[in-house]
């Protein structure tokens, strides 16, 4: 079973090989590379927004693969802003 799925994956990855002008055991290099980045970035990102209880960002964060770039927007800025903070402030000054 295991020889069937390398060459599946071997006629999956070579004309992705062929465009970007490597070889298949390059290109599997750096989709090795690629995945790791993006599982890194993603795992952070993911255990960040749930410390902070932003649901929405988790879901976001699970659902869209955008390798790396949104979890990283997210932890080194989206993070940061306090937005229920903000909320509860506003409803404080309207209120006197």
């Amino acid at each position: 079973m295991a020889a069937e799925d390398l060459l599946t994956m071997n006629s999956f990855l070579q004309p992705v090989a062929d465009t970007l002008g490597v070889s298949l055991e390059v290109a599997m290099v750096i989709l090795t590379i690629i995945s790791i980045w993006s599982l890194v970035w993603k795992g952070f990102g993911l255990w960040k927004a749930s410390k902070k209880d932003h649901k929405i960002w988790f879901v976001l964060m699970l659902i869209l693969n955008t390798v790396g770039i949104l979890e990283i927007l997210y932890i080194y800025i989206f993070s940061k802003m306090n937005f229920k903070k903000e909320k509860k402030q506003e409803k404080v000054e309207k209120k006197k």
